[in-house]
């Protein structure tokens, strides 16, 4: 074989380690011949984007990150979170800004705010915190590399104490990517959101803002065509892209060229607010997992972006296993139009877990739960939206003693897991706990705790043996007798990615 040849094949191996590439194989290679040749490496670069997170000027915002030990990963290496301006190769940039018009939001980043990385991880293993205040807090870009990179999670807390979608708002820092689906979003007369658009990279990036309502796609030629330019964000006022005053919308955000991080954060006059993740990509099976067990309200938002019609089977997975919602035992949703259906208090105080699965042959469908607790002036808001299975390894960062649930589901067969607490960002040790989850219940483990904890630690949940799992995690902060609460899920953090064995590829190409 040719030097050439080889260089191309570990060229490649290392391609995949880097950007997370999950299929790869040698010319003539058989489907076994690559299974037995695969080896799972972990990722040595990775990138997370964290939306600005509000316009209040009493907003108190913390960023949690955390990596955690990966066997197999390098030691060095190191992981940071800037304002996206900062990103920029050649110190030019927006700030993380915007011009105010398209967004209806004024502009956000600040010049003194990014002098410096608002967190810089210190070790795996370990979480750093950093805080940022006011309504001028810049959107953030995180890169890792390294042993920093496998895993790695940034958590995004805000506390707002008074206005609208004042609460507990929290989301993951998101990969960049190039579809997001949102079921959930809306245009109501007390409701505000926001498509947060950011641009990772050195070129702009074109997106189309594409909305759906109960009767179909709602026609806008103001979201067609946005450009993003690099190193910044974009807040897009959902209201400014269509006339129309609907409760229940599904916001597809497709990016043309290039590539963003999406969320959609939702801001109510009445009953709090929180961030809206995107859902899984469309399935004709769909889990959304830990709703809390007082739920005051929940309500079911699903669209199918398909030509068919989707008919869904609804169940709660709650303690003792899987049971129907009286009256809401199927959902029929139709080709292109957003469906919403009330639940009310679903999970009559036990935690549950919503399973949606297809009556027959049914087209694959995006779906979220918008979730309330509290009553009277006493409400405050959060989403689930679907979720991928916990798989190998998916971690929440930003916990405290106090304040944190873990919700965890195996809907079709009895599963194990493993959770682990690390140690505190200021001091403390970590802790493991395993614990079996039944099939086709949800269970609010009694997770791990560091011993002498001090600040704030991760949860990494294992998935040991048995069938798929989905979790979630609830953060609680009562004030003012508001139960300010945000839940994040927990996919598959995709640390590690299958590369084939350098050896074994090589032998197929000796002719």
């Amino acid at each position: 074989m040719n030097r050439t040849t080889i260089s191309l094949i570990a060229g490649t191996a290392a391609l995949a380690a880097v950007t997370g590439f999950a299929a790869l194989s040698a010319p003539g290679a058989s489907g076994a011949d690559t299974a037995k040749a695969a080896a799972e490496l972990p990722v040595e670069r990775t990138s997370l984007l964290c939306p600005g997170p509000s316009t209040s000027d009493i907003a108190d915002t913390s960023y949690t990150s955390f990596t955690p030990v990966t066997k197999g990963a390098g030691s060095g290496g190191k992981g940071e979170l800037q304002a996206a301006t900062e990103q920029a190769a050649d110190g030019s940039g927006t700030g993380g800004k915007t011009d105010g018009k398209k967004s209806g939001k004024k502009k956000t980043g600040s010049a003194d705010k990014a002098a410096k990385p608002v967190l810089a991880p210190k070790e795996p293993g370990k979480p750093v915190t950093g805080d940022t205040s006011g309504s001028d807090t810049p959107a953030y870009v995180g890169t890792a590399e390294g042993g920093y990179a496998p895993g790695w999670t940034v958590q995004e807390t805000t506390e707002v104490a008074a206005g609208s979608g004042r609460g507990l708002q929290g989301v993951n820092c998101t990969a960049p990517d190039t579809s997001f689906w949102f079921p959930g979003a809306s245009t109501d007369a007390s409701r505000t959101d926001y498509v947060h658009l950011t641009n990772p990279d050195d070129s702009a990036a074109v997106v189309d803002i594409e909305i759906y309502g109960k009767d179909g796609s709602l026609q806008s030629t103001v979201g067609e065509g946005i450009t993003v330019p690099p190193h910044s964000t974009d807040p897009v006022l959902l209201s400014t892209l269509t006339d129309e005053k609907q409760a229940n919308l599904t916001v597809h955000v497709n990016v043309r060229s290039g590539r963003v991080g999406a969320a959609v954060q939702s801001l109510d006059d009445k009953i709090g607010g929180d961030w809206l993740a995107a859902s899984t990509d469309p399935a004709g099976s769909l889990v959304l997992p830990g709703i809390p067990k007082d739920a005051t309200s929940v309500r079911l938002i699903a669209f199918t972006p398909g030509d068919a019609d989707a008919d869904l089977k609804v169940r709660l997975a709650s303690p003792s296993g899987l049971i129907t919602p009286a009256g809401s035992e199927t959902l029929h949703v139709k080709a292109g139009m957003t469906t919403a259906v009330d639940l009310g208090p679903v999970t009559r105080g036990e935690a549950g877990s919503l399973v949606l699965t297809p009556t027959a042959e049914s087209a694959p469908v995006v779906a979220a739960l918008r979730v309330v607790r509290g009553k009277g002036d006493h409400q405050e808001t959060a989403f689930i939206p679907a979720t991928s299975p916990v798989g190998t390894r998916a971690t929440a960062a930003d916990n405290s003693g106090k304040g944190s649930t873990l919700s965890l589901t195996a809907p079709t067969r009895t599963a194990q897991v493993k959770v682990t607490a690390s140690a505190g960002s200021e001091g403390g040790t970590a802790a493991s706990k395993t614990y079996t989850i039944k099939a086709g219940t949800t269970q609010s483990v009694d997770a791990p705790v560091p011993a002498g904890l001090k600040g704030t630690y991760a949860l990494t949940v294992e998935t040991l043996s048995g069938g798929p799992v989905y979790g979630s995690r609830t953060l609680s902060a009562t004030e003012e007798g508001v139960p300010g609460f945000t839940i994040q899920t927990l996919p598959d953090d995709r640390g590690t990615v299958a590369v084939p064995r350098a050896d074994q590829d090589l032998s197929v190409l000796q002719k």
